[in-house]
C-alpha cells in the first residue's frame, strides 16, 4: 500500500474522498505546526535533518531517507494493510468479524484507550524539546529528531481515528491533546511518566529504553483490537517504535561501554575517580535504571483491573501476541499470578487471569527489558568489569497498583519509612548525582567527535558511517 504524498496530509486511507474529513483535518493541521513550533524541538527549525520518511506500508522498502527541514516534514495517516476477513481474536466477540466502525456500546471505551495512547505522543516531544542543545554527537541529534518527528506522526495517527470515527466528541479530544502539556501545573498530560521532566541525555536514553518498550507492548495490545482502523494504526506505529527502543537500547550500551572502558584504563571502580575521568560511573547508572523502570512499570496500571478485564471481554483491547497465545482467549477460568503485600511481605496470589490482564503484559515487558540488561551485562564482561546491572523488585518505588504507598527496597523487601529515608540515596539518583550528570551534557556537533562520556555506535544510519553528517545548521 502506498502513500499518497500529492495531498496536504500525506495518507493511504483515501482522505481525498471524504472531503468533510479532509477538511477537518486540515483545520486541526495549523494548530499542530504552531504546537511543533512552540512545543517541539528547541531552535532547530532550519536544520536539515537526515531523516527517515514512511513511503508504504510494506513490509520491505516502507521508508526512504534525505535531508529534510522538521517543520517541513510530511506528517501524515499511514495505516498498515488490512487483513483479509480477519476476525476478532478475544472476548466474547471472539471468532466474529472485526469491526470497520465503532460499535456504539463500546464508544466511550474505545475513545478513552485512543485518547490515552494519543496524549503520550506530543508528550515525549515536549519532554525532549531542550534535548538538542546538550547532544553528544551529530549521530545522537540526528536520532532525538527522528524520534520526535515520528512521535508527532503517531499524535496524526489517532488525531485521525477521533476526527473520523468519533464526530464532535472525537475533534474536541484532538484539540485538547495539543492543550495539554507535559509538566503543566494545569493542564498536564494524562499519564505521570509523561510529566516527568527530560534533563539529559542519560535519562532520555533510558526514557526510549524503559518508557518506550511500555509503548512497544500498549501498541502491540492496541493492535489486537477488534476496532480494525485502531488495530492497523497501531501495527504501522509499531513498524516506527523499533527504532526508538533501539535508540535506548544501544544508548545506554554506549554508556555502559565508555565506563567499562575508562575503568579498565584506570584501573578502578571507584566512582569519584570515574567522575573525575568524565563518565558515569556505574552505580549512577543502576540508579537512572531503577528510577525509570519504576516509573515505566507503572505505565501499565493496577494488577488488578476491572477496566482491563472489560477491554479484553469487548475484544477492544487484548494481550500481547494475543493469537499466538494457548488458551481460550476468554479468560473466564483461567488464573494468573499476581504480586500483593500481605503481612509485611511480597507474595504472590492466583488470581482471575481476566482481571489481570495488565500484569500479563507487564509480565511480558519486564522479561522484554531484561533482556536489555542481559546484553549490557555481557558487554562489561567482555570488558573484564565485575559489577552487574540489575532490574529492581517490580514493586520498587511505585506509585500505582498494589505497591501504592508501601516502601520496597530494590531486592523486593518491604522496609520502614526510616530505612528507606537512609538508603534511598543509594537507590535513586540524589540532586548531586543529577547535577553531574548535567555537568557531562555539552554540546558536540562536529562530525567525527563525540562526547567523552559515551562510546561510538557500532554502525551509523542507513548504511552511513556513523561519524557522516546527519544534520547540517543553517
Amino acid at each position: 500500500m502506498s502513500i499518497n504524498y500529492t495531498d496536504r496530509i500525506p495518507n493511504n486511507v483515501g482522505l481525498s474522498d471524504n472531503r468533510r474529513l479532509q477538511r477537518a483535518l486540515e483545520s486541526w493541521q495549523p494548530n499542530y505546526m504552531k504546537w511543533w513550533h512552540e512545543m517541539g524541538p528547541d531552535g532547530s527549525t532550519d536544520y536539515d535533518v537526515y531523516l527517515r520518511t514512511a513511503i508504504s506500508v510494506e513490509t520491505d522498502g516502507w521508508a526512504n531517507f534525505g535531508y529534510v527541514k522538521m517543520p517541513e516534514y510530511r506528517w501524515g495517516i499511514f495505516l498498515a494493510k488490512p487483513e483479509t476477513e480477519r476476525v476478532i481474536s478475544f472476548g466474547d466477540h471472539r471468532g466474529e468479524p472485526v469491526w470497520q466502525e465503532v460499535p456504539g456500546e463500546y464508544r466511550a471505551p474505545l475513545r478513552r484507550l485512543i485518547v490515552t495512547q494519543g496524549d503520550t505522543e506530543p508528550a515525549s516531544v515536549e519532554q525532549q524539546r531542550r534535548l538538542g542543545l546538550t547532544c553528544p554527537s551529530l549521530y545522537d541529534l540526528r536520532n532525538l529528531f527522528q524520534i520526535n518527528v515520528e512521535e508527532g506522526r503517531h499524535l496524526w495517527a489517532m488525531v485521525y481515528l477521533l476526527h473520523a470515527y468519533f464526530g464532535r466528541d472525537g475533534r474536541e479530544e484532538a484539540e485538547a491533546m495539543l492543550e495539554r502539556h507535559s509538566g503543566d501545573a494545569d493542564r498536564p498530560r494524562i499519564l505521570g511518566a509523561f510529566n516527568e521532566a527530560t534533563p539529559n541525555w542519560l535519562s532520555y536514553l533510558m526514557f526510549t529504553f524503559f518508557t518506550d518498550r511500555d509503548g512497544k507492548y500498549q501498541l502491540a495490545a492496541l493492535a489486537e483490537s477488534g476496532f480494525d482502523p485502531l488495530s492497523r494504526t497501531c501495527r504501522f506505529m509499531l513498524t516506527e517504535e523499533a527504532h526508538h527502543m533501539f535508540v535506548g537500547e544501544t544508548g545506554v550500551m554506549r554508556v555502559v561501554q565508555r565506563t567499562g572502558e575508562v575503568m579498565r584504563e584506570l584501573g578502578t571502580d571507584e566512582p569519584e575517580r570515574l567522575r573525575v575521568a568524565g563518565v558515569i560511573d556505574l552505580p549512577t547508572v543502576q540508579k537512572y535504571i531503577n528510577l525509570h523502570y519504576s516509573v515505566s512499570v507503572d505505565l501499565f496500571g493496577q494488577e488488578v483491573s476491572t477496566n482491563a478485564a472489560n477491554y479484553f471481554t469487548a475484544g477492544l483491547k487484548g494481550r500481547y501476541l494475543e493469537s499466538r497465545l494457548d488458551d481460550d482467549h476468554r479468560l473466564t477460568e483461567d488464573l494468573w499470578p499476581v504480586y500483593a503485600v500481605r503481612d509485611g511481605q511480597i507474595a504472590v496470589e492466583e488470581l482471575s487471569a481476566l482481571s489481570a490482564v495488565n500484569e500479563r503484559l507487564r509480565d511480558d515487558y519486564i522479561k522484554d527489558c531484561q533482556r536489555g540488561l542481559d546484553r549490557w551485562n555481557r558487554a562489561l564482561e567482555a570488558l573484564g568489569v565485575d559489577f552487574r546491572l540489575e532490574l529492581p523488585h517490580r514493586f520498587f518505588n511505585r506509585r500505582i497498583g498494589n505497591a501504592a504507598g508501601v516502601r520496597v527496597s530494590p531486592d523486593g523487601r518491604v522496609v520502614s519509612e526510616e530505612e528507606w529515608q537512609a538508603d534511598v540515596s543509594r537507590w535513586l539518583p540524589t540532586d548531586e548525582d543529577m547535577a553531574y550528570v548535567n555537568s557531562l551534557m555539552q554540546r558536540v556537533i562536529e562530525p567525527g567527535r563525540i562526547a567523552g562520556w559515551i562510546a561510538p555506535p557500532v554502525r551509523g544510519i542507513d548504511g552511513k558511517p556513523w561519524d557522516f553528517e546527519y544534520v547540517r545548521f543553517n
